[in-house]
């Protein structure tokens, strides 16, 4: 018998948006430059503190959006591309697809924090770290970097488009939360009010520390 479960908790859903919205604009005010570039610092602290949120939800989140639901080894990567198959939360190739834009921010939002454009700007690490790593963190966070995140979104959006032609859309469960269609017994995600106010706890700190830096 089908059903419908919670796959993805509110917490999640909501980093997930965040996210999104947070990386447009930082590119956005990166772009404009001048006075906009003091939105970019504090949209890549807020950038920071999602990044630490889900580095610890990956523990005591809501089962899927655990770290162990998706982590896969190549063998079983290697089937899912031969043979195909369905998934409950991330497939062995979008959880690598996950774990590349995840290790991508982490090392743009570093980058940035560490950089000065000798200019007007400059990151709250800067003055931490020696001026030579200053200059490649600064080399990187405006040359490389925005274009691996841009081919790491256009594949995110290419993925998207793929399933969606397959019937399967991924859409609607990161919205609603629920996965219909899955087999009885499927473990659903804890999703309580209580594990909300945990957290928005967790996620109060994770805040706190990025927006104290330097």
């Amino acid at each position: 018998m089908k059903k419908s479960v919670r796959v993805w908790d509110l917490p999640t859903r909501l980093f997930h948006g965040l996210l999104f919205l947070c990386v447009c604009a930082a590119v956005i005010t990166a772009y404009i430059g001048g006075n906009a570039m003091a939105w970019h610092l504090r949209l890549g602290e807020t950038v920071l503190a999602l990044l630490m949120f889900r580095l610890v939800w990956g523990f005591i989140g809501g089962h899927w959006s655990r770290f162990g639901s998706f982590v896969f080894g190549p063998r079983t990567l290697w089937r899912y591309l031969r043979d195909g198959g369905e998934s409950v939360g991330h497939s062995p190739l979008g959880a690598l697809a996950v774990w590349a834009m995840l290790a991508w921010l982490v090392l743009q939002v570093g980058t940035g924090l560490a950089s000065d454009d000798q200019i007007a700007t400059t990151g709250p690490l800067a003055s931490k770290v020696s001026e030579a790593v200053s200059e490649r963190a600064s080399g990187w966070h405006s040359g490389p970097g925005p274009w691996g995140l841009y081919a790491l979104v256009a594949l995110h959006v290419l993925a998207i488009a793929v399933y969606a032609l397959r019937k399967r859309n991924l859409l609607t469960p990161m919205i609603s939360g629920d996965k219909p269609g899955l087999p009885e017994g499927t473990p659903a995600s804890r999703d309580s009010l209580a594990t909300r106010l945990l957290a928005l706890a967790v996620f109060a700190i994770c805040a706190a520390f990025a927006y104290n830096l330097g």
